[in-house]
C-alpha cells in the first residue's frame, strides 16, 4: 500500500518538474523571441534615425548664410579681421558679427580694417562680451536667433576651427541656426583635440544648464 502512494507521490512530483522545466523554457524563449526582435529592429530603426539626420543637415546647409560671424582671439595683426573684411566686401548684402573680448581698443582697429576694405561701419555688429570660445557663441546666439538668422557664414583660424565647429554645432545648433565653415589660413597646426573637447562638454553644460563653465578655460589657453 505504501509503495502504491510512494508511486503516486514520485508520479505528481515528476509532472510537477516537467511542468516547470515548460514553463521555464517558454519564458526563456520568449525572453530570447523579445532580444531578437529589439536587435532586429533597433538597428535598422537607429540607421533611419541617423539617414534622417544627415538628411536635414544636408538641405539645411544648402540654405543661403544671412550673416557672417567671425570669431575674435589672439592672432596677431588682426589676421582674422582682415579676412572677413575682404570676405564680407564680396557679400555687400550681409551684416557681420565680430565676438570678442573687445580689449585694448580692438573695435577702433576694426572698423579701420572694415572701412579700408570698403565695409560700411553700419554692416558691423561689435560684441564684447566674449571670454573665450564658447562664449564667442553663447553671447550672441540669442541675438541672432531673435533677428531670424538661420544661417551664417562661421570665420576664424584654420588652426582653431575644429573647435569652433564643435561648439558651434551644439550651440548654435540649439537654436537651430546652421553654419559654414570659412577658416582664415595660418600656417599654423591644429590645437590639440583636448580643447574641442573640453569645449564640446561646456557648450552642452551651457545647453542644459546656462553655465558655461568658463572656469575649466583655465587648463588650458582659450584662444
Amino acid at each position: 500500500m505504501l509503495t502504491i502512494y510512494r508511486q503516486r507521490y514520485l508520479a505528481v512530483c515528476m509532472v510537477l518538474k516537467i511542468s516547470r522545466s515548460q514553463q521555464r523554457y517558454k519564458l526563456k524563449k520568449n525572453s530570447r523571441s523579445k532580444s531578437h526582435f529589439k536587435r532586429r529592429f533597433f538597428l535598422p530603426a537607429l540607421l533611419f534615425t541617423v539617414a534622417l539626420w544627415v538628411t536635414y543637415k544636408q538641405i539645411r546647409s544648402l540654405e543661403q548664410p544671412q550673416a557672417v560671424l567671425m570669431l575674435g582671439g589672439s592672432t596677431p595683426a588682426l589676421e582674422r579681421e582682415r579676412f572677413t573684411a575682404n570676405f564680407a566686401s564680396k557679400y555687400p548684402n550681409l551684416h557681420i558679427w565680430i565676438s570678442s573680448g573687445g580689449l585694448g581698443g580692438y573695435n577702433i582697429y576694426v572698423k579701420k580694417v572694415f572701412a579700408k576694405a570698403g565695409v560700411d561701419s553700419d554692416r558691423l555688429y561689435l560684441d564684447e562680451q566674449a571670454v573665450d570660445t564658447v562664449t564667442n557663441f553663447t553671447t550672441l546666439v540669442d541675438e541672432l536667433k531673435a533677428r531670424g538668422i538661420h544661417s551664417v557664414y562661421l570665420i576664424t583660424s584654420d588652426y582653431h576651427m575644429r573647435r569652433a565647429q564643435i561648439v558651434g554645432e551644439i550651440v548654435l545648433g540649439s537654436r537651430g541656426i546652421v553654419f559654414k565653415p570659412v577658416p582664415v589660413p595660418s600656417g599654423k597646426a591644429p590645437e590639440p583635440i583636448e580643447k574641442a573637447f573640453r569645449d564640446g562638454a561646456r557648450a552642452i553644460l551651457w545647453v542644459t544648464t546656462g553655465n558655461t563653465g568658463s572656469s575649466f578655460s583655465r587648463l588650458f589657453s582659450s584662444h
